[in-house]
């Protein structure tokens, strides 16, 4: 059972304690769940006392040993330090498949210009020309000597890593010690992005203290800035929930340090948003009946208020968040579907009145699917495209504002992304009932999560390690059954000796080698196991919906119910988060 630290307001003595009272004495624990009631705060207000020291910033930036050099055209050519570091981005990535995509080589190019003097601007003209391989070399042979330190110096940065979080990594609520979630500052780089982000590439500079807010208690002793700077701000707002912000300045949307996912705050908000979802359950067929009822509406604004909903329900689909034109990458949500995103089909692949939809989701992940759906939405959706353009709006009469108003009105709290989150957690409860089998439990939970991972288009690229590990695997596999067929060789031979000699010794041999083999075919079928799991998983992300969108205590009940070590479905850190549901979660749970 997990329970938190209540520490005694008495010993919180900030005088005498350099750590600011992080790390006062226990006077009492509790199991996290049973303290949400306890502490709960009418005006609306997430704490009364908050104190913490404040984010870790990255080193600044080291320059280059002389010998490690740049080239252009041919020639070595030394770099100002503001566009040595930038080119230093660059080099550490010369083998991943972004360097080789146009865009991201676009951008990085425009971004790394703005850091050059005039004169390396002058000469550096074209990134094809740049050869950044001594670079690459340099911080190659860098991480190849960080595998082969010593456990000495390994166990060194282990001991100062440890320093670091037990003083940045905690902070005092309302007289408990709670871990902070990520406590470090990102350092530079070039951004990433996922699917084909129109940003990638672009650079991502330094946070600096004076880009920092700090939220914090009046009474709490304030966190001290890095010598010679100040903070933007620091302000004492209790009515939200993260302790340090910033505006990071590519998509320009702001970045948040909060609370660990073990925190109270956390888990009573996770609860929240389950128990949330499960009103939904109660009340989602009065809603899918009135949305039919709505398809037949002789308002156009109610039709396709109507058919969106039916789409957020039946494809999990995110309702979209408005945004001004070029702010952001064009990510599309279901209000926000254009005519060219959507494609109707009165017969196809057997099935009648299939929708095919094909837009570029959140992170700008492609979103396709086929589906059939029912008739009156089909004719709707036909009306609805009639003598538009391929840039016009679908539903050109909905927008997220008009279709979060209407779920609020359907049920308090209801958005579209409850509806994913009930939708996630009972296909997946549903899926635990239908392929749970005696052979794999694990493979057929993997089998369920999956299931929802496909239907809230949770993809990822295969790992760059994935044929190898792969080849590894089957490796493995020929081994063992080259085993399992000598040890049943054994067996036989054993077993026509015990037929001969009709005596003790020989039985026992033949009973040695039928465990053999027995033991010998476990273990080929976990590899087998282990195989068919890891291929059909290769493009399928489980963790976001795992963590996001499915209630734990479906999981913890099928864990209790058949007897499977819960470590097996969640590792140390999601067992942290979801202790709340390990505690108060018995195996007749039911979503």
């Amino acid at each position: 059972m997990e329970y938190m630290l209540i520490l005694n307001p008495l010993v919180h003595n900030r005088d005498n304690n350099k750590n600011a009272g992080l790390f006062c004495n226990v006077c009492l624990c509790l199991p996290l769940f049973l303290r949400w009631e306890e502490e709960k705060c009418t005006d609306g207000s997430k704490w009364r006392f908050l104190e913490h020291k404040g984010p870790v910033f990255p080193p600044p930036y080291e320059p280059l040993p002389d010998r490690v050099r740049f080239h252009y055209d041919g020639k070595a050519m030394k770099l100002s330090p503001g566009a040595e570091e930038v080119a230093t981005f660059y080099a550490k990535m010369l083998d991943h498949e972004y360097t080789t995509k146009d865009i991201f080589r676009k951008n990085f190019f425009k971004d790394w210009r703005k850091e050059m003097t005039s004169e390396e601007k002058s000469k550096i003209t074209e990134l094809k020309k740049c050869d950044f391989t001594e670079m690459h070399e340099y911080f190659k042979a860098q991480s190849e000597a960080r595998k082969q330190m010593s456990k000495e110096e390994k166990q060194k940065i282990k001991e100062e890593n440890e320093r670091i979080l037990q003083e940045y990594g905690y902070c005092v609520m309302d007289n408990h010690r709670e871990r902070i979630g990520n406590f470090r500052i990102e350092p530079p780089g070039l951004f990433r992005g996922r699917g084909d982000h129109p940003k990638m590439g672009k650079l991502k500079r330094r946070i600096r203290p004076e880009d920092i807010i700090i939220n914090c208690s009046k009474d709490s002793v304030h966190p001290k800035a890095p010598p010679g700077t100040r903070w933007k701000e620091v302000r004492h707002d209790n009515k939200v929930t993260w302790l340090v912000s910033w505006t990071e300045k590519i998509q320009g949307s702001i970045k948040y340090i909060m609370l660990n996912p073990s925190s109270r705050i956390k888990g009573e908000k996770d609860w929240q948003k389950y128990e949330t979802a499960r009103r939904l359950k109660k009340i989602v067929e009065r809603i899918r009946a009135q949305y039919r009822e709505d398809w037949r509406s002789k308002e156009m604004r109610i039709r396709q208020r109507a058919v969106a909903l039916y789409f957020i329900d039946k494809l999990a689909l995110r309702a979209g968040n408005e945004k001004d034109e070029g702010e952001t990458a064009d990510t599309v949500g279901c209000c926000s579907l254009r005519v060219e995103h959507i494609r109707l089909h009165p017969q196809m692949d057997g099935q009648d009145y299939v929708v095919e939809l094909d837009f570029p989701g959140k992170d700008s992940i492609r979103y396709y699917n086929k589906v059939s759906v029912e008739k009156r939405v089909f004719k709707n959706l036909q009306l609805f495209l009639e003598n538009k353009q391929a840039k016009d709006d679908l539903f050109d009469r909905l927008n997220t504002s008009i279709l979060n108003k209407h779920l609020q009105e359907l049920m308090d709290g209801l958005t579209a992304k409850v509806f994913r989150t009930y939708n996630a957690s009972i296909t997946l409860q549903q899926q635990l009932k239908e392929l749970t089998s005696c052979e794999s439990k694990i493979l057929s939970y993997n089998r369920a999560n999956r299931a929802v991972a496909v239907l809230c288009n949770h993809q990822r690229a295969p790992p760059k390690t994935f044929e190898k590990s792969m080849h590894n695997l089957q490796t493995k596999i020929d081994e063992k059954k080259k085993q399992l067929s000598a040890a049943k060789k054994e067996l036989k031979a054993a077993k026509a000796d015990a037929k001969t000699l009709r005596d003790e010794k020989s039985k026992r041999v033949v009973e040695t080698k039928k465990k053999a083999v027995q033991r010998i075919s476990e273990q080929l079928m976990k590899l087998e196991v282990q195989a068919t799991d890891r291929e059909e998983n290769k493009q399928i992300a489980l963790g976001t919906s795992k963590l996001n969108y499915l209630d734990p205590r479906i999981s913890v009940a099928w864990c209790k119910k058949l007897g499977v070590p819960i470590e097996k479905i969640y590792n140390k850190t999601q067992r942290e988060k979801f202790a709340w549901a390990i505690d108060m979660t018995d195996e007749d749970f039911e979503f």
